[in-house]
């Protein structure tokens, strides 16, 4: 189940993309309300059981596969437009003063999703469905669902939950903005403090909020709560890169799991996305971990 998710936020990640590719712009935004993994999978588990708690839905083969992408994709439907916005510019010479036109393209990127009730509704859920529908998408089962979505860990799931749901977000203007940038900055660590503020971290005190590598290593140093390159982290810490091994704080993630002697990650500004990423412990390109105190 986690290698069909993270296929799927790849595929998701690859189609905004292709849009940005296929359509030339000069600005983009993008307005983002994807639908939450838990709700895909509660669809899929009731749309697979009919209903029945005892059908097995974790057991997977093509035809299950099939299933659970038909459902992602008709609960995420991604869109776009283009305007041309158009102003004059005056531009001086040596020789002659020249007012010119210039028009620049707007790429606006819309990500729709459909709620758990919406797809209810869609596939004419009965009651017994439904029912089962409310009991797993209960709060009382959120452990559970970060479980099956990103492994078995320790720590805290709820960072990690903010951020996988921003996979697929390219430029970061949600992040870099909500932190008061008017334009774009380089945004990981912006990314990871709104992934903390959402969760109430930043006000509570147990991550602070940053916009540059170097604050929050110092941070985490000072609070006595920093780790080296070996250490094997746990869901919710953030993940600090030295890319030149030469002492500098290039980069910064959120853990999202750590087994078999892997990191896995999930990042804001890889390649100017929200991205999963990978790496073995103890890899050159880790500098730390912030390990807070949950």
């Amino acid at each position: 189940m986690n290698q069909v998710i993270a296929d799927l936020n790849t595929e998701f990640m690859n189609k905004i993309t292709q849009i940005q590719k296929d359509n030339p712009y000069d600005e983009y935004d993008i307005n983002s309300h994807r639908a939450e993994w838990k709700d895909v999978l509660a669809i899929y588990t009731v749309k697979l059981s009919n209903g029945n708690n005892e059908a097995d839905v974790i057991t997977l083969n093509d035809e299950k596969v099939n299933l659970l992408k038909e459902i992602f994709w008709e609960m995420n439907e991604i869109s776009f437009t283009k305007d041309e916005e158009s102003h004059e510019e005056i531009r001086i010479g040596f020789a002659s003063t020249d007012r010119v036109t210039v028009t620049k393209v707007k790429l606006h990127i819309t990500i729709t999703g459909k709620t758990a009730n919406e797809m209810a509704d869609k596939y004419n859920f009965t009651q017994a469905q439904r029912e089962q529908l409310l009991e797993l998408t209960d709060n009382k089962y959120a452990n559970m669902w970060a479980s099956v979505i990103y492994g078995s860990s320790v720590g805290s799931n709820d960072i990690v939950l903010v951020a996988a749901s921003q996979i697929g977000n390219v430029g970061g203007q949600p992040y870099w903005s909500w932190y008061g940038y008017d334009s774009r900055v380089e945004w990981c660590a912006c990314f990871a403090s709104w992934c903390a503020d959402q969760c109430g971290y930043l006000e509570s005190g147990i991550i602070p909020k940053f916009s540059l590598c170097s604050d929050g290593v110092n941070w985490f140093k000072g609070k006595g709560q920093w780790q080296d390159k070996n250490y094997e982290p746990q869901a919710g810490d953030l993940i600090f890169f030295d890319w030149g091994s030469d002492g500098s704080i290039d980069h910064v993630g959120i853990v999202e799991r750590c087994e078999n002697g892997t990191v896995y990650t999930v990042e804001g500004n890889s390649g100017d996305a929200c991205k999963q990423q990978s790496y073995p412990v103890g890899s050159g390109s880790i500098y730390g971990y912030g390990v807070p105190n949950y």
